[in-house]
């Protein structure tokens, strides 16, 4: 029996190759090509302090829309396992440093976050824009979670931050200023991955 990663009903799983070799080579290739997108996304930054303004909530949330979870959260993985050996894929460079960095939280936060979209996506989210969209900022309010834990935790080792200050400075470095936009970034993802989908269908 052939082995799929992804379901009917997401972009990818309309448009892979139905002979197995051909899967298997043709998911390592997607996997590649997202984790590129996510670093291209990574780049189109503003570099803020703690953590910069990127791209990459977006691509993560199309990426696993567009793949499934299983293909989605294999992306995201090769993704940090490039950062973590020093590839410079993240928004200002690269190394397991990094990763452990003030912005980990987010990084590593993407990997959950691209289980829920994608699973949403495999339970036909792709054909569903108001799941879809309702899926994609369940996953980003759990990824301002961990990113603002994880930044408390990194802003509690250095000397002269005071501990009442510390969860409002966090707060207002990694929540307060990304709140808005990633809203507008999670809607208009699931309008991407939706309207893609019914794109490709058609044609399929």
């Amino acid at each position: 029996m052939a082995v799929t990663l992804t379901t009917p009903n997401t972009i990818w799983g309309v448009l892979e190759p139905k002979t197995q070799s051909e899967r298997l080579l043709s998911n390592i290739a997607m996997v590649l090509v997202g984790s590129l997108l996510i670093t291209i996304a990574a780049k189109i930054n503003v570099p803020t302090w703690p953590v910069p303004v990127t791209l990459q909530s977006f691509a993560v949330a199309v990426i696993a829309g567009a793949y499934g979870w299983r293909i989605g959260v294999a992306t995201v993985i090769a993704y940090l396992v490039e950062g973590a050996i020093g590839i410079p894929v993240f928004a200002t460079g690269g190394g397991v440093g990094y990763l452990m960095g003030p912005t980990g939280g987010f990084l590593l936060g993407f990997i959950p976050m691209a289980y829920i979209i994608g699973l949403a996506a495999d339970r036909g989210g792709s054909n569903r824009v108001v799941m879809l969209a309702l899926a994609m900022l369940a996953a980003d309010a759990l990824l301002f979670v961990l990113g603002y834990a994880w930044l408390v935790v990194v802003l509690s080792g250095l000397k002269g931050v005071a501990p009442t200050a510390l969860l409002g400075s966090a707060f207002d470095g990694a929540i307060k200023p990304f709140v808005i936009w990633d809203i507008l970034k999670m809607v208009f993802a699931a309008l991407t991955v939706t309207g893609l989908w019914q794109a490709f269908k058609k044609r399929a």
